[in-house]
């Protein structure tokens, strides 16, 4: 079965000012489009994968053939990592940090701007494309970054919150300023989403 790109669940300008509706058109419409085109397009030459779901290919992948494995890692990678990127953002203002998350993040961290400060910095320290994550890690919760579209479940753990660093997420807007644009996008995460990831 081939797998679709999910529809913004906001409108393309739900999020301005801080990433605008230019920007999250191109992202999703082009960009996420690809990766899924391109993942669908790998998965047709092997028929024993039609079976495994997004999250089974990140999990497994080291049990996928060799000659589709890059693909999938790439491409699938970055289509498990935009239908979540989406998903914890959401217009500003419309959910807060708190209850068990807020708990579970202070324990981990000490203070959520202590977290704050870690998650920013696996930001802007990916050098080149990648992603930095909140993940859970046994009990305790742990900022990771990844490169290209790798995802955290290939390493055995389950992401939270995550911000896409590619030039791609922020350029139109931010230019070269990588800092604006992740300082911005605490404005935008979607707290809710965020505490549903952690159960």
């Amino acid at each position: 079965m081939a797998f679709e790109v999910s529809p913004l669940p906001y409108g393309y300008d739900a999020l301005e000012p801080f990433i605008d509706a230019q920007t999250m058109n191109l992202h999703h419409d082009k960009h996420h489009v690809a990766y899924c085109t391109n993942l669908n397009a790998a998965l047709e030459k092997k028929p024993e994968l039609a079976n495994w779901s997004l999250e089974d290919l990140m999990v497994k992948l080291n049990s996928v053939p060799e000659s589709v494995q890059g693909v999938v890692r790439n491409h699938g990678g970055g289509h498990i990592n935009h239908e979540f990127f989406w998903k914890v953002m959401a217009p500003a203002g419309t959910t807060s940090l708190s209850g068990k998350l807020k708990a579970n993040i202070e324990g981990s961290f000490g203070s959520v701007e202590a977290f704050k400060e870690e998650f920013s910095k696996s930001a802007m320290g990916r050098f080149g494309s990648g992603w930095a994550w909140l993940v859970q890690q046994g009990s305790k919760l742990a900022v990771v970054s990844t490169a290209n579209q790798d995802n955290p479940l290939t390493n055995g753990l389950k992401p939270l919150l995550g911000i896409d660093v590619w030039e791609h997420a922020y350029y139109l807007k931010y230019q070269n300023r990588r800092a604006d644009y992740v300082s911005a996008w605490w404005s935008v995460v979607n707290w809710d989403e965020v505490a549903k990831n952690l159960g």
